[in-house]
């Protein structure tokens, strides 16, 4: 089975203004996404930002969930956050996995726009359960991952569908959806 390895893009990613931006990390996002993460076998949870003040703000979460009041408060928390690593960027991010397996991880991108280039859940079940390179999925931030981004990628994971014309899941709920379909026992 291919390890699986997730990133949250804070940049490059779009404001709603298709302008290229910086998002904020969040509490909600770091721990949400990591709980979902150790539940479903993720090896390695990245937090991408370049912005230092953002970093400082996300070890200052690690920290109270692994070593302050939160670790005594949810002691099942701990376990999560111990999958999170910060990075600068996403090529930071790829070396990292390459220095750990020794492999070059296939870059999988998720979106909730349609377009080319689109892997069904299907299709990437498939690729996981096989012996392979390590998977790591993008998950932007924002308005979504830039075209720059995209065009580095290996694959882009269908959109997750709900019922309606709108289409705008946070990205902790997103995560928890992909997860699910990809290594979820049914």
């Amino acid at each position: 089975m291919a390890d699986i390895y997730l990133a949250l893009i804070h940049y490059p990613v779009y404001d709603k203004g298709h302008k290229v931006v910086t998002t904020s990390i969040t509490n909600m996002d770091i721990h949400d996404i990591a709980r979902s993460a150790l539940t479903y076998g993720v090896k390695r949870y990245f937090v991408v930002t370049p912005v230092r003040t953002l970093q400082a703000l996300a070890e200052k979460i690690l920290d109270h969930w692994q070593h302050g009041y939160g670790s005594v408060y949810n002691e099942t928390r701990k376990d999560a956050l111990a999958l999170v690593t910060l990075a600068d960027t996403l090529n930071n991010t790829i070396q990292a996995i390459q220095q750990e397996t020794g492999e070059r991880p296939r870059l999988v991108a998720t979106s909730a726009r349609d377009g080319d280039r689109r892997v069904s859940f299907t299709q990437m079940q498939r690729r996981i359960a096989e012996e392979g390179p390590p998977l790591l999925f993008l998950l932007g931030t924002g308005w979504g991952l830039t075209e720059e981004v995209l065009e580095q990628v290996d694959d882009i994971l269908e959109p997750i569908r709900g019922v309606g014309t709108y289409n705008h899941l946070s990205v902790r709920s997103a995560a928890a959806i992909l997860l699910d379909r990809l290594r979820g026992a049914r």
